[in-house]
């Protein structure tokens, strides 16, 4: 699989989860738990395979690239703090609800930028191939990948 797509499946996999978010509506207390879990290991995943292998390999594909990537990565920063506070916070906490929302804008901003301002000149820079070979390298860190937020390096840095 393309590796710019198997990033937007993530993409999409995330969206999904935040619309059943939504849609679970007060009260919700176990269902909002479970949701909130699933996405911040699909979002630990993302983020360790984006940061050890995609944003490597798009630097040096496209190194005109190399201010999204970094910027990217602070954004990273923050999701994984918030990933963290989500992880260890009772759902029935008022704060609960209001930390998912930030978290969504913030992630939500974060692909906007992803896919509508730097995938394509990524894209563009790397070519068929070296787009196959990396959503192998890809799919297979994801197995490698560590599922507590700030496992992943730019929660640290």
């Amino acid at each position: 699989m393309d590796g710019i797509v198997l990033l937007k499946d993530d993409h999409k996999t995330v969206e999904a989860l935040f619309k059943e978010f939504e849609k679970a509506g007060d009260g919700a207390h176990k269902r909002k738990r479970d949701i909130a879990d699933k996405v911040i290991e699909e979002l630990t995943v993302h983020a360790w395979i984006e940061e050890q292998v995609f944003y490597p390999a798009a630097r040096e594909a496209a190194p005109e690239t190399t201010d999204h990537v970094l910027e990217s990565v602070e954004e990273h920063h923050v999701v994984l703090w918030m990933l963290s506070e989500l992880a260890g916070l009772d759902p029935a906490d008022e704060r609960f609800d209001a930390k998912m929302t930030v978290l969504m804008e913030n992630v939500r901003h974060h692909v906007k930028e992803e896919e509508k301002d730097w995938l394509p000149e990524v894209r563009k820079a790397m070519g068929r191939n070296k787009l196959t070979e990396l959503g192998e390298r890809l799919q297979a860190a994801k197995a490698d990948a560590p599922r507590n937020p700030l496992k992943v390096p730019s929660a640290r840095e």
